[in-house]
Order: structure tokens, then C-alpha cells, then sequence
């Protein structure tokens, strides 16, 4: 599976953003999605995810919960992130991510999934 993620940028505080992924290789209904991020000096954390089997659940990092909304598009085979009111510390590179059969207790954990995108680059000033 191939991922390729668009739209990062460079934004103020209180902007949005909206980031794209689009996945080859394999349908986007068999697969498990999820964004991470990584600042710099720290780890990748998980930002929001949706499995296939999970419907249109969609599990957020506390961090990003009522600012930010991934959505999935199966027919254009492309997930979203939509990110408003951006903080000054949501300043990271967001991945995508894919997996298959990702257990709900594993989804938040990156060692879960098997491809990523190349990353961009979101910036946000204070």
C-alpha cells in the first residue's frame, strides 16, 4: 500500500488546515487509517484514526478532540484530516498511516500499522 499526503502549510494561531492522503494499492475500505504527528524532539503520537470495522467511529488524541475531524472518502480512496483553531503545538509533520485488522486497543499505537505516507509539514505561528 502507497499513501501520499497533501496540505500542509504554514497558518497563524486560530487558523485550519486540511490535510489529504490519497492510498494506492490496495482499496481504501480494506484498510485502517489514521494520522500521526511528530514534533520536533518528540515521539510520533497518534492523532485520530478510524478502522474499517469500526463504521464511521473515529477515535482523537485528547489533544486534537472538537478542533479536528478525520473523514474518509472510500470511492476517491483518500482520508482527510480537516484541522481547525490550530495551536502553535499542533507544529508537527503528519503522517498518514494504513493497517489491516488493527485491534481497537492497538489503533492509537503506531507499531499497529504497516504503511505510511512521506509526511508534510503543518506550521503554526503564535
Amino acid at each position: 500500500v502507497q499513501l501520499q499526503a497533501y496540505g500542509g502549510g504554514f497558518v497563524q494561531a486560530g487558523g485550519f488546515l486540511s490535510l489529504s492522503c490519497t492510498t494506492s494499492g490496495a482499496a481504501l475500505s480494506s484498510l485502517d487509517m489514521a494520522w500521526f504527528r511528530q514534533a520536533p524532539g518528540k515521539d510520533r503520537e497518534f492523532v485520530a484514526g478510524n478502522r474499517r470495522m469500526g463504521g464511521s467511529r473515529v477515535a482523537y488524541a485528547d489533544t486534537v478532540k472538537d478542533r479536528f475531524t478525520f473523514s474518509r472518502d472510500n470511492a476517491k480512496n483518500t482520508v482527510f484530516l480537516q484541522m481547525n483553531s490550530l495551536k502553535p503545538e499542533d507544529t508537527a509533520v503528519y503522517y498518514c498511516a494504513a493497517g489491516r485488522g488493527i485491534i481497537l486497543s492497538a489503533m492509537r499505537s503506531d507499531r499497529a500499522y504497516s504503511s505510511w505516507g512521506q509526511g508534510t509539514q503543518v506550521t503554526v505561528s503564535s
